[in-house]
Order: structure tokens, then C-alpha cells, then sequence
């Protein structure tokens, strides 16, 4: 389990603010990966404790490390940016994507491949859904959970990584648009404005 440093949220500037509203600001952290000053929240400081197993828990560089990739989508004639937590590269290619989402994985897992599947030409082989206590390993060629929890979250010299072939599987028109309608359908339409339970998909 990645732990995170809790405070009281019963009263925040003067008003009662609800303990499960991950979206509360708490004011400012620096960034572990850029060193930049970032806004604090409670799902921030779940990003950034996940930072920080990738690099001292499983040995990664930070500079094998992409944070906070922004994307555009398009589905019928609307357009939308979503996040993208973490790239983890290897010989210059993203081997897996990791994407935090509080609440119930088995509701975010459709949208997390289907967002694997929109960032390059290729399919990034190791997709990676986690709330931050939990997460699922998911193989972004057969769409199947291949490991639960977060120490199924290989390093850069696990069997799962070293033995990738050298060339990735490439995304189709056709999958690529499947892909921009399930993930304007969960995360844009279907997100959570304010509930940590975020189940809508």
C-alpha cells in the first residue's frame, strides 16, 4: 500500500469541508519529479507518492519518467484535453502508462486501456490502473488484468519489460476512434466533479 500523509479537512479556511472530497486544495507541495511547485491535493499527493516507488521503490530514472501528459480527444464534433499520469519509457519508448483514479479500478479499467490507446501510433504494452492502495496490471495488447496490487508494477528490469519485443503492435483508425469514445464517455461526460467514489463507468 503507498501511504500519504493525512491531515484534518473538518475546517478548511473557515468552512466544513467533507473528508472524502479528494479534490479539496490544501495548498502547495513541490513536485518530486520536476522539483516545481504544484497545487496540493489529496489525489497529488497520491500521484506523487507513486512517483516516488517508481524511482526508489522499483529503480527507474526520473528522466524514464513523463508526468502530466496532456491530450486532446475528438467524438462527434466535441473536443476535450485529459491527463495522462505517468510515461515510463524504455530505448526511447513508452513501455507503460500508469493513470491514478480513486475509487473502484474495475470501473476505470475500460477507460485506462482505451486511453492507452490514443497518446502514440502504438499500443504501450503494460497499462497500469491504481487508486493508490490498490492497482491492476493490465496488458494493453489482450486488454486482460495480468497482476493486482501495487508491487505488480514491474521495474525497469523485470521479465515483463526485458523481453518486449522491439517493435509495438500499431493502433488502427478504427480502434483508436472505439478508443476516443470511451474515454469521452468516462472521463470527460461520465467524470467526477466531486465524488471520490467515481463510478460512473
Amino acid at each position: 500500500m503507498i501511504k500519504i500523509e493525512t491531515q484534518s479537512l473538518s475546517k478548511f479556511k473557515g468552512g466544513f469541508m467533507s473528508e472524502n472530497s479528494h479534490h479539496l486544495i490544501l495548498g502547495e507541495l513541490v513536485d518530486f519529479l520536476s522539483g516545481k511547485t504544484i497545487t496540493d491535493t489529496h489525489d497529488e499527493r497520491y500521484r506523487q507518492q507513486i512517483a516516488r516507488h517508481l524511482v526508489n521503490g522499483l529503480g527507474f530514472d526520473k528522466s524514464d519518467i513523463e508526468a502530466g501528459r496532456q491530450i486532446t480527444i475528438h467524438t462527434a464534433g466535441r473536443s476535450a484535453v485529459v491527463n495522462v499520469d505517468f510515461l515510463v519509457y524504455r530505448n526511447q519508448r513508452a513501455v507503460m502508462m500508469i493513470n491514478y483514479a480513486p475509487g473502484s479500478l474495475v470501473t476505470r479499467r475500460l477507460s485506462t486501456l482505451a486511453l492507452s490507446r490514443l497518446i502514440f501510433d502504438y499500443q504501450i504494452p503494460i497499462v497500469v490502473v491504481t487508486n493508490g492502495q490498490d492497482a491492476e496490471l493490465i496488458s494493453g495488447k489482450t486488454g486482460k488484468v495480468e497482476g493486482e496490487g501495487i508491487f505488480a508494477i514491474p521495474g525497469p528490469d523485470h521479465p515483463i519489460i526485458t523481453s518486449l519485443p522491439e517493435t509495438f503492435e500499431t493502433v488502427s483508425a478504427k480502434m483508436a476512434g472505439q478508443a476516443e469514445k470511451i474515454v469521452f464517455a468516462c472521463m470527460v461526460d461520465g467524470a467526477c466533479m466531486m465524488d471520490d467514489a467515481c463510478d460512473e463507468c
